[in-house]
């Protein structure tokens, strides 16, 4: 059974950067909604047994259209949400370090390139989606967007997804409204480097 993250924080620690009635109705409501549907369409497939991204991954082999969609869509929602939210922190690591830095000037000349990489990414997509930053096999960082409930592991990249920023209207618009270029900045004020880091000396380990 896919399960919904437990947030290790409460639903006004984010504040004044993400609203608690944003992250309240963001985790109880929209992701417990993906995550709900998502163990009912595994179910249905047979793939209950599979990681979420074993079977985001595995899309191809499903041969009903309505079944695959449901997969994709409310599978992504799942893992996208799950990532998002796990990222955070009350108390956040404003700076990469180690391996990850060293990555990060590599690949971009700096942590303040990247999060301007990442919020052009994230303001160019049109309509719902993703912006994210992603590591290949070997270490290498780039940034690349998706739509909708998209990721890396439906989109068949081989990538592995280290930040996921939601660009859904539900992840701002209570108190940002039409400003997502504001809610960008101040994802980054929430966003825990260390975790980020955690996830990047895993994937390339």
């Amino acid at each position: 059974m896919f399960e919904q993250i437990k947030l290790p924080y409460s639903y006004d620690a984010l504040e004044p950067y993400i609203d608690a009635l944003t992250v309240e109705t963001h985790h109880s409501k929209h992701h417990a909604t993906y995550t709900k549907a998502f163990n009912e369409a595994a179910e249905k497939a047979g793939m209950a047994d599979m990681t979420a991204e074993e079977l985001l991954s595995s899309l191809d082999k499903v041969s009903d259209p309505a079944l695959k969609k449901a997969l994709r869509n409310n599978g992504g929602g799942f893992f996208n949400h799950n990532l998002y939210f796990a990222n955070f922190s009350e108390n956040p690591a404003k700076e990469a370090t180690g391996s990850l830095k060293e990555s990060i000037d590599r690949d971009f000349g700096g942590l303040d390139a990247l999060k301007a990489a990442l919020k052009q990414a994230a303001l160019t997509q049109f309509g719902s989606g993703w912006a994210w930053l992603v590591t290949d096999k070997s270490g290498k960082l780039s940034v690349i967007q998706s739509a909708n409930q998209d990721n890396p592991y439906s989109d068949n990249t081989s990538l592995i997804p280290l930040i996921a920023l939601d660009v859904w209207e539900h992840a701002y618009y209570l108190k940002y409204k039409n400003l997502r270029g504001d809610y960008i900045d101040n994802f980054f004020e929430v966003l825990d480097w260390d975790k980020v880091k955690a996830l990047y000396e895993k994937s390339v380990g």
